[in-house]
């Protein structure tokens, strides 16, 4: 009669599995973003973003907003999710200007925008484009007060702020319906996406997979990480059931 083989092969098959199947898990990658949301957080976060994620949400549309990432990782961190969206939505505030953060993302932004390899939209909330092309009024204060104290950027900060600005955007008026604005946003959002061909380089959502909102999508992924602990714990069983015999 044939020996069992020794309890140290299912111990190394075992850990074979664990170290590929962790290996599998963490090589999948996070969804990712069709838009990437600029904007000065004080001002916005808490109220108008949060109305416009939510709308991007309902209808499938794919964002970043930096509250996904820790503030006290390296800027490049959020170029690379510039880099990855196909939309930028420069969300110029009053108090947008008082942001290096802002204007350094929008700087990135511009670069791509000049490569053809970003699509920003600038809007305006509360704020007029005139004022931010030309740094005039609230805006131009508090630009030029932070350029005092980083005066090697402000050519480039103004050069983007005035190339960004001449693209075709959004205003919201004082009075304006902010739901209305919304709705136009993400309306705008859909046309642009809809009108930009995939590149072969890069892997865009299947309709289906689109209208999956981005919180479901977080779930399942979540879901998966159990299947694997489940796995894991139905292997240890095994082995303690087999080390009895």
């Amino acid at each position: 009669m044939l020996s069992p083989p020794p309890l140290s092969l299912y111990r190394n098959h075992l850990l074979f599995f664990l170290l590929f199947s962790q290996n599998l898990f963490l090589s999948v990658p996070a969804e990712t973003h069709q838009v990437f949301v600029n904007f000065r957080g004080e001002d916005l976060r808490f109220n108008f973003v949060s109305h416009l994620t939510d709308a991007f949400e309902r209808h499938g549309i794919t964002f970043f907003i930096d509250e996904h990432e820790y503030r006290g990782k390296n800027l490049d961190n959020l170029f690379v999710r510039i880099e990855e969206a196909r939309i930028a939505i420069a969300l110029f505030s009053p108090r947008y200007s008082e942001s290096r953060w802002c204007l350094d993302e929008l700087v990135k932004m511009k670069r791509l925008a000049d490569k053809e390899k970003l699509t920003v939209i600038p809007v305006f909330y509360k704020v007029k484009a005139e004022d931010v092309k030309h740094l005039k009024g609230e805006f131009g204060e508090n630009f030029f007060k932070l350029a005092m104290t980083h005066p090697d950027c402000m050519r480039e900060w103004k050069d983007a702020l005035e190339c960004v600005c001449s693209y075709m955007g959004m205003s919201l008026a004082d009075k304006s319906s902010e739901a209305d604005f919304v709705k136009d946003i993400v309306k705008e959002g859909q046309r642009v996406l809809e009108a930009i061909t995939p590149k072969e380089d890069e892997k865009i959502p299947h309709k289906e997979e689109e209208k999956i909102p981005h919180k479901e999508k977080e779930i399942r992924r979540f879901d998966h990480f159990w299947d694997y602990i489940a796995g894991v714990m139905v292997l240890i069983g095994f082995l303690r059931l087999i080390s009895h015999f």
